[in-house]
This record gives C-alpha cells, structure tokens and sequence, in this order.
C-alpha cells in the first residue's frame, strides 16, 4: 500500500461516519439477522455512505469465567492473544511488531478486550476490495491461531503488576475495590486481579480458557457498514475460518454462572488512607440488562442521579448544601445484576453529614418516585439526545453488539424514544422499590484524618 493511500485511509478511518446519521436518522434503522450453520449469530446494518466498514465479534469468555485464583485470566488472555500468531503452511508466524506494521500497512484497525461477561474483537477497515479481504483474512488469523507469546507474557505480566501497584496509591480505585468485593461477595463480577493471581496465570491457562469460550457456535458478530448481506455473511465466516471446526451439537454446555447473591443486612466500611478527599460509595446489586424494568430504571436514574447538574443529588447534596465536589448514581447492567452505585467525593469533615443527605434522598426517591415535573424534564433531555448516541458507525455498532449480547428486539433502536415517552412516575416508583432496598446497602468510606 503506497504512502499517500495509507495516508488517506487513516484520515477516512479516524474521521468516522459523519454522515451516518443524516442517513439514518430519517427512517428506522434496520437491523437484519440470521444464523449461520457453524451457529454464529450476525446482526448487520448497511451503511453505504462511506467506504468502511467497523466489525464486533463477541464470545462467552469474559472475567466472570474466570476462575478466582486466577482473577484478570480472561483480560490478560484477550491481550496477549493479540499479539503475535502462529505459523500455518507457508503463512509466516507474525510477532507483534509484525502485526503492527501489516495493520498499518492496511490503514485499518483491529483490538480486542474483554470486559464482565464477553471477550471482544473489533475490526475497523475500507471496504476497497483488495484492503477489505486482507483485513478480514489477517484478523481471522489473530481470532483463530493466536501464538500467545510466553515471553510477552512474562514481560506483560511485569507492566501490570507495576501498574497495580501505583493503583493501590489512588484512593478512588482503592474505594472501589472495597465496595465491588462487598457488593458482590464470592460472586465473580467481584474477583479483583492481584499480583498473586497472575503470578498464577500462565500461557498454558490462556491457551485453555480461549478454547473454551471462544467458538463458532457462541459468536455474536455485528457488522455496520457498506457491505451487502451477501458480503457480510461471507466476511463473518471468514473471520471464523480459523477457529476450530466443531459440531455445535456435541459441545458440552458451559457451566452456568451463578446470580448474584441479594444483601441480607447494611454494611459500612471505614478505609483510612491519606487523602485529601474522602471517596464515599454506596449500593448493592442492581439488576440484569434484559430486565424488563430497564427503561424506568433508566429515566429513574437519571433523575436520582445519572443527570449530572439536573439530578436531584446533585441538587440536594451539592448544590443546595454546598457538601461535595460531585456525586452521582449509576447502574451497570449486565448477564447478571450489576452494581447500583452512588458516588461522591467531599472533605473529610463533611462525609458523614454528606452521607446522610445522599441516603435520605436516595430513600426518599425510592420510597416516593420522582415528580411529573422532574419526569418530564428528564425524558426531554434522553430523548433529546438520543440522536447523539447513533452519530457514528462506531456508536451505531456498540449499539447493535449491545442488542445482538443481550438478546434485545431488532427493533430496540427504533423503539427506544417511545418506549421513554411512556415511562410513568408510577413506573418508576414500582420499579425502584422492586430493585432497590436503602435499608440494605453497602457503605464504604475512604478518607484521611479531616
């Protein structure tokens, strides 16, 4: 690839799809889907306004498959996978420095992670034939014949190890830590990765836990962009091809995870440390993403406290009694319940009367449910800026992959103003009172002497 085309291809590729929207804001946005034989789900959406196209592909191999004495497995083993893969015929084996060098080369794009409940590959390419069968061809390899390097390992291992330390000075990750354990027990969305459990993790380990988890059968591959059905089908194969070939039907079932234990009692843990701020989190378990709850829940929090300085939190706490810098609430729905969170940060002298607020205001929506007032000015500002969670392809796409995991309607997008509109103050109420219990919640603070 000549200079002045790698030149151009990272200019289109870092510039998105700026257009996108304008295209498909003025109809539905259509969501086509099917299975393929090897049982690989794909859900694609045609964008043929830019010459790009961006690629996720999804398996059942994130940290909650991680055995607990060797928390960070499912992290570690989609970074390591990525860089560098194996001989094969007369195809050369490719060190990292390789792989750089042939996706720069290409002017495209391809990563992988993983995060709670699924390892992730992306794929950012142009769809110029000739770039676009290269850019498939080469991710397949690093989806399916990954080396996984020792020595990159061993050198990688050292980096994270050095950066977990320098994490236990920050008061803020050393106050999450605190509550993720006490919020989700021996559940493993609460594992914390150590120094002592990648000392346990070798090769060997991620060699196995990418076997077990990442298969054709449990693919969910989601493709946004200018390609046809006809060629999208035939790039998810692709990127499967060289997987190994199994009989969906004579794979053993995965072990299920379990749920997330509800919490019987309230808990508060006080944490001294040497800080100038004191971090206050409280919460519990909240609720799992295909639950039918979520669109109360999503107005519901952006009202207590998801709105920023429109949230009654905020007004409460920080604005009406001058107690903290911020504070805020969130939940991160997943396959499992994920963790209700209310954050603030204050001086250390005004924690407890700064806790007190939060609490009584926390229990005061749950119990009472917001006002039509505040109801209404929330569903304006979601639905107001719903246009700007589809404004590239590569929001489009995290929107898709997020309907393709979990299960949710194709028509999910094309609902999801409406399905704000509706939401009652009844709803809400209802809603939260089901989810959460004030009563029951976990407490950590962390702060210095004031």
């Amino acid at each position: 690839m000549n200079t002045n085309l790698k030149t151009m291809a990272r200019s289109i590729l870092l510039a998105g799809s700026a257009s996108l929207f304008c295209h498909l804001s003025l109809a539905a946005i259509p969501i086509q889907h099917w299975t393929q034989a090897n049982g690989a789900k794909v859900y694609l959406v045609e964008s043929p306004a830019i010459a790009m196209l961006d690629v996720q592909i999804d398996f059942d191999a994130g940290s909650r498959r991680d055995p607990q004495a060797k928390a960070g497995l499912a992290g570690v083993s989609a970074s390591i996978a990525s860089k560098g893969v194996a001989a094969t015929g007369k195809e050369p084996a490719l060190d990292e420095n390789a792989l750089g060098e042939a996706w720069a080369d290409l002017g495209a794009q391809f990563d992988s992670g993983a995060g709670n409940d699924r390892m992730s590959f992306s794929l950012r390419t142009l769809t110029e034939a000739d770039l676009l069968s290269k850019a498939v061809d080469l991710a397949a390899r690093q989806i399916g014949q990954s080396a996984f390097p020792d020595y990159v390992w061993q050198r990688d291992r050292q980096k994270i190890v050095a950066s977990l330390k320098e994490s236990y000075t920050k008061p803020a990750t050393v106050a999450r830590r605190a509550f993720s354990q006490a919020v989700y027990g021996s559940h493993p969305y609460g594992y914390e990765m150590t120094e002592a459990t990648l000392s346990n993790i070798t090769v060997a380990d991620m060699r196995a836990f990418y076997a077990a988890g990442v298969q054709s059968c449990g693919a969910r591959i989601s493709l946004v962009g200018a390609v046809t059905k006809v060629q999208a089908d035939a790039i998810a194969t692709q990127l499967l091809s060289r997987l190994p070939t199994q009989d969906c039907a004579s794979l053993t079932p995965r072990p299920k995870v379990p749920e997330i234990a509800a919490l019987t009692q309230a808990e508060e843990k006080i944490i001294p440390f040497a800080s100038a701020q004191a971090q206050v989190l409280l919460g519990q378990p909240g609720y799992k993403r295909n639950d039918s709850d979520f669109f109360p829940m999503l107005v519901g929090n952006y009202i207590l406290g998801g709105g920023g300085f429109v949230s009654r939190l905020t007004t409460e706490v920080r604005e009406k009694r001058g107690l903290v810098y911020g504070v805020g609430s969130y939940f991160m729905p997943g396959l499992h319940a994920g963790a209700f969170t209310v954050s603030l940060q204050t001086r250390p002298d005004q924690a407890s009367e700064a806790l007190a607020i939060t609490r009584k205001v926390v229990a005061d929506f749950v119990a009472q449910g917001p006002t039509p007032v505040e109801l209404k000015a929330a569903k304006d500002n979601l639905i107001g800026g719903f246009a700007l969670l589809l404004d590239s392809n590569q929001k489009l796409l995290g929107n898709v992959a997020n309907i393709a995991w979990n299960d949710l309607p194709l028509t999910y997008l094309d609902n999801w103003t409406e399905q704000v509109a509706k939401v009652s103050t009844l709803d809400i109420k209802t809603a939260f009172a089901k989810k959460l219990q004030p009563e029951k919640m976990v407490t950590i603070i962390l702060s210095g002497t004031p």
